[in-house]
């Protein structure tokens, strides 16, 4: 089952085009990764999977479509905005108050359970709360939601590693269970890679890349070798050769020719330097997994 369909969606502003003919799927049990240079269209898509952007083309989420249902489907799934923020003046407890009177899927208990991870008191004030204690906060309370879908927009951002780490801790613990989704964007690529099972990239409003991690490993080839090596490499056409501890790494979009392959050790390629390949390359934009 897919807890969000998107197809054939554009989304212009002005001259500016946000989204171009983005088509994606996020089923059930997933942890999918948003990825995109600033501008990308990241923030777009998000706002119109939440009703707050009308767009053309096709688009489900819980199946229900997001503009016309916008407030039935704000009841119905959890979100953190790009400059999502909690009243200063309200005390923890006066929050959960307030969700209890707004949020009919809101489960107070929840929320002071998942509280009790953190360093957050239900009298604190919010102003008195570090960036790391707000953002800690603000997931108990929509993780509290009984939602089979979580949309993330930069949750962390501005936040210290170890903020960012107690963050994502908390969100993959309490909140993923094999049956909800999280759709997630963020800058942070490397420390959330190994959350996530899934990971679609955008480029100038368009997917370059749409694809399960595991289907990674059997569609991009990167392989690790000597510098002698780098003329036959380079003569593959290698998506990206990058250096790393004395040793290149070319990446390919496939097997390479066995009489390549042989010339060096395979390595797992990270999703920064696949992003970084695909989004250098605009032949590649329209290649979907």
């Amino acid at each position: 089952m897919n807890l969000i369909e998107v197809k054939n969606v554009s989304l212009r502003y002005g001259k500016k085009t946000a989204l171009n003919d983005v088509s994606i799927t996020v089923p059930k049990g997933r942890v999918v990764g948003l990825l995109g240079h600033n501008g990308a269209g990241k923030t777009s898509l998000m706002k119109a999977l939440v009703g707050l952007l009308p767009v053309q083309g096709q688009m489900s989420v819980l199946g229900l479509e997001p503009t016309r249902n916008r407030q039935q489907l704000l009841t119905e799934l959890s979100y953190i905005p790009d400059v999502a923020v909690l009243p200063r003046w309200a005390k923890v407890h006066e929050l959960i108050t307030l969700m209890s009177q707004l949020q009919p899927k809101f489960s107070a208990e929840r929320a002071r359970a998942l509280l009790k991870r953190t360093s957050v008191s239900e009298g604190d004030k919010v102003k008195s709360l570090s960036k790391g204690m707000v953002a800690q906060t603000h997931l108990a309370l929509i993780a509290a939601i009984d939602a089979k879908l979580m949309i993330l927009d930069e949750p962390t951002l501005g936040l210290d590693v170890v903020s960012r780490k107690s963050f994502y801790e908390m969100l993959i613990d309490e909140w993923c269970d094999g049956e909800r989704s999280v759709l997630i964007s963020t800058h942070q690529v490397e420390e959330v890679e190994a959350l996530l099972s899934d990971v679609i990239m955008l480029d100038e409003g368009r997917v370059a890349l749409s694809i399960s991690l595991e289907d990674i490993d059997r569609r991009f080839v990167a392989l690790n070798h000597d510098p002698a090596a780098a003329d036959a490499m380079a003569a593959a056409h290698p998506l990206l050769r990058y250096r790393e501890q004395g040793r290149t790494t070319s990446l390919f979009d496939g097997p390479p020719p066995e009489h390549i392959t042989s010339l060096g050790q395979r390595v797992r390629p990270s999703l920064v330097d696949l992003f970084m390949a695909l989004t250098r390359n605009p032949a590649l934009n329209n290649k979907q997994a």
